[in-house]
């Protein structure tokens, strides 16, 4: 088989791989398209077999690290300790909308940061949509959008916060004291810019005022111990990043632990913590990870890497400044999963100037919040609407990510240029 056809032929299951993810044609799962296409990669001998299993086990450390988190975001969420938080925050709120927006936005902070972002959006979510329906507020949709929005802005203040940043830094991940200098301040950037324009774009559904007083679920001694596990873990991880170890496996340990341990407190069943945990997200992945294998295996992302090389060599800002812009706009088109992946196997093909990596990575964290198939914490967050009763188009989220996502990107990035080397 001649390598143009093999080119050709893998661009294109890639493309519509990606535009199964994005529309859901037949209202089938986005893990379906992409499994769909990883088979057919193999089946029309694009891409050998061991090839497509090297892809697989690729992503082990990612598997586990969602695994472990989905596991303790599951068992928390059946314990009652999000729907407790949810309602303390609105009790807190006092009847002002303009403070319960502050309040649950802090919480999302919270959760993404030492959780990663795809827990606020499997966990928060509902929770977030139980305080609504306790303080009788008449226009959720911009409480439940923070869920979404802080979900990606707040993705990159640790190591820990996001899959994909164990994706695009892969085993080279900076340990968490070198971390830290490189991404609080563009972190600032993007948390801030986030909240002060997502809040004025929904200033007209946040005029109306809410329940003062909401009943206050109790939490049980299963929910204590959840809570607990949950401090724990992210105590954990912190450690292990500070260290440069890889987060997957201690991940997986402590949420299982915790889950072990806080069923075992409330005398159930693990069953229906395993029933909603969205197992799906794992074989989505894993075909993901095949559909790049495809690309390198053709050579399109050697020939990408050759290129960035050589334009980085002319001007390193520049480069960083318009990778970044494509990267963004990619991860909207094809969710930021596969272009996290693509440009991290760029990165691992040559020595490319530090500040390329550090806007690359902001590009594939933040840049999602453009559209609902950004990013996977947004398909999750859709998902979780979607068990709630609640539907939100792509439409309707894109005109608010539009006004929302590029002048926290801009600003983000601008940080980034100010608070790190240029080249190392």
């Amino acid at each position: 088989m001649s390598p143009d056809l093999i080119q050709a032929g893998t661009g294109a299951i890639a493309a519509l791989a990606a535009a199964g993810i994005i529309f859901r044609p037949y209202g089938l799962p986005e893990a379906f398209w992409a499994l769909a296409a990883a088979v057919l990669l193999v089946g029309l001998r694009f891409l050998p077999l061991s090839a497509a299993w090297q892809g697989v086990l690729a992503g082990l450390d990612v598997y586990l690290f969602l695994i472990g988190m989905m596991v303790l975001s599951e068992v928390a969420r059946e314990a009652g300790l999000f729907d407790w938080l949810a309602a303390l925050a609105t009790r807190f709120a006092k009847g002002s909308p303009g403070r319960l927006f502050a309040l649950v936005y802090g919480v999302g902070i919270v959760v993404t940061v030492f959780l990663s972002n795809d827990a606020t959006a499997v966990v928060l979510t509902p929770a977030v949509a139980a305080a609504m329906r306790a303080a009788a507020v008449s226009e959720p949709l911009p409480y439940l959008l923070i869920c979404a929005f802080i979900a990606n802005a707040a993705s990159f203040v640790l190591p820990i916060s996001n899959p994909a940043n164990l994706v695009v830094y892969g085993s080279h991940m900076p340990p968490l004291f070198e971390w830290l200098p490189l991404f609080a301040l563009p972190s600032l950037a993007a948390i801030a810019a986030t909240y002060g324009v997502l809040r004025w774009s929904q200033r007209k559904r946040l005029s109306r005022e809410i329940v003062r007083r909401v009943e206050m679920p109790r939490l049980s001694f299963g929910g204590r111990v959840a809570g607990f596990g949950i401090v724990a873990t992210a105590i954990v991880l912190m450690a292990v990043s500070a260290y440069g170890y890889q987060l997957g496996l201690p991940t997986a340990i402590t949420g299982m632990l915790t889950a072990a341990v806080t069923l075992l407190a409330e005398r159930r069943s693990p069953l229906k913590v395993v029933k909603g945990v969205s197992w799906g997200v794992l074989p989505l992945v894993a075909g993901l990870f095949v559909l790049v294998e495809g690309l390198q295996h053709t050579g399109s992302i050697p020939a990408l890497a050759g290129l960035l090389l050589s334009a980085a060599e002319s001007s390193t800002a520049g480069t960083a400044w318009a990778f970044a812009g494509a990267t963004a706009l990619a991860a909207n088109l094809v969710n930021n999963l596969p272009v996290g992946l693509v440009a991290a196997t760029v990165f691992q093909s040559a020595q490319f100037p530090e500040m390329l990596h550090r806007f690359v990575l902001i590009a594939v964290d933040l840049g999602p919040n453009l559209s609902v198939t950004g990013s996977l914490a947004t398909i999750l967050w859709l998902a979780a609407l979607r068990r709630e009763g609640i539907l939100v188009s792509g439409w309707a989220f894109l005109k608010v990510g539009i006004v929302v996502m590029p002048p926290a990107l801009v600003l983000s990035l601008l940080a980034a240029w100010i608070s790190g080397p240029a080249a190392s």
